[in-house]
């Protein structure tokens, strides 16, 4: 049964290697449990009524992914755009949280539309092989330095913005070991691929929490909740106590309008729209290049039915109550593992739903253990960069471009608009457009990122 509905053989994959990677892409993407709560609740909302409609959304996005696209891409609420629904929208802005929930279920409607047209599958299509090399690379830059800021591997520092984890002083015992845990965890996983053993990025996360455990029980490891720090121990193993999930669901359809404009409103739908679209189709484009998933002309097929996965889990995330559900770059680290079709993404989605009752664990891993499968990840994704022309200084420059500005952007759709907008005025300028063949869909969305960069 397995067999005919994920084509397994046809992919080139077996039900160990999907689950495996299953529960790969669940366990680098599990700290959105405990992220996103600590993001909503800030704009109001209860933490364990977010906890419980990130799960639940997370769960229906994978699945739909499996079910209309067969693909091992997995759904939840997506970093940054959480942060500007407590933020900016709500604290900054001033408008309640049921607004904002309101906006992203628009949001979600106008992507169906979107979706069922076929103007997102044109976009996709019509952005160049070259930039889609670079968006794989950029991601890969990306997802190593979220990984080495989750272990304080990179730290803030204001005289050069950035800088190492200083490993002496009295924060060893806090910051610094989980620094140095990481850095352990980077190794051990690096020797478990090199010596091909199967499940290695999982093990190498299992492997970095035990390390985090023993180092806690012996006292190396100090945990301190007030700065963030906290046990690698499980004091618990199940909760069977959803009720809170009622605080949040359904809250969109009782927001009160009377007190927003609605060009503002307009305008915050539109920023949720504009980011979550060009984030999920950089995911898609850059995980599905370390993939091969994409066609000789560099297109994906059945993205209509992934694209519309995403846009249907955005609308009924900000039902159950939480901010736009989008597809996730950390998806690569199940394509590395070997995940290839929907088997893969039903394994995440079905861990979700098990994070319900089995919250308190999952809760626990630490994000320093998690870390090493980002880096390592970023790793893999860096070989895209050999499909790039670099005696092309055309191609080159705005490959360039698009991969450096996901990282320091901090935002996929950013290395994106980037990269659209000097590869299409590199062409037309050095008067290589005809050569390059600039699409009309091309020339459409420099005019709008130029315009988003006037305007919001």
């Amino acid at each position: 049964m397995l067999e005919q509905f994920f084509k397994l053989k046809e992919n080139k994959t077996d039900i160990k290697t999907e689950v495996m990677a299953g529960i790969t892409t669940f366990m680098t993407m599990a700290y959105i449990l405990a992220v996103n709560p600590s993001i909503l609740s800030a704009a109001g909302m209860d933490a364990n009524a977010v906890l419980i409609a990130t799960a639940l959304a997370s769960f229906v996005g994978t699945a739909l992914m499996a079910l209309l696209a067969n693909y091992p891409f997995a759904l939840a609420p997506g970093m940054g755009l959480n942060a500007y629904f407590a933020f900016t929208v709500v604290l900054q802005m001033g408008y309640s949280w049921q607004i904002a929930l309101l906006a992203v279920f628009v949001e979600g409607l106008v992507f169906i539309v979107l979706s069922l047209t076929n103007v997102r599958e044109a976009i996709f299509n019509a952005i160049p092989m070259t930039l889609k090399s670079a968006v794989s690379v950029g991601i890969g830059l990306f997802i190593a330095f979220i990984g080495l800021q989750n272990a304080k591997l990179i730290v803030n520092e204001d005289s050069t913005l950035l800088t190492y984890q200083k490993f002496a002083g009295e924060e060893f015992s806090t910051v610094g070991i989980t620094a140095l845990l990481a850095l352990i965890g980077v190794l051990i996983t690096a020797v478990f691929l090199i010596k091909n053993i199967k499940g290695g990025i999982l093990l190498g996360i299992v492997a970095t929490w035990v390390l985090g455990i023993i180092c806690e029980l012996v006292g190396i490891y100090v945990p301190n909740p007030d700065a963030g720090w906290f046990s690698t121990i499980p004091h618990a193993i199940v909760s069977f106590d959803f009720s809170a999930i009622g605080s949040t669901f359904g809250q969109v359809f009782k927001a009160d309008f009377s007190s927003v404009k609605v060009l503002d409103f307009v305008v915050i739908m539109f920023s949720f729209l504009f980011v979550d679209l060009f984030d999920t189709l950089g995911t898609l484009i850059g995980v599905s290049s370390k993939a091969n998933m994409l066609d000789k002309d560099g297109k994906l097929p059945r993205i209509k039915g992934a694209l519309l996965a995403d846009a249907i889990a955005t609308s009924v995330g900000a039902v159950l109550g939480t901010s736009t559900t989008t597809t996730y770059v950390e998806s690569a680290s199940g394509v590395t593992e070997g995940g290839r079709t929907g088997l893969t993404a039903i394994v995440t989605g079905l861990l979700f739903l098990l994070a319900l009752i089995f919250s308190p664990l999952f809760l626990t891993i630490p994000s320093f253990a998690t870390a090493p499968a980002l880096i390592i990840v970023g790793f893999y994704m860096m070989g895209s960069v050999a499909k790039i022309d670099f005696n092309d200084m055309t191609d080159a420059i705005p490959a360039f471009l698009c991969i450096i500005a996901m990282p320091l952007a901090y935002s996929i759709s950013e290395g994106i608009a980037i990269g659209v907008i000097s590869w299409t005025i590199i062409s037309l300028v050095s008067g290589k457009a005809k050569e390059k063949k600039v699409s009309i869909l091309m020339y459409v969305l420099t005019v709008l990122f130029i315009l988003k960069y006037i305007f919001l």
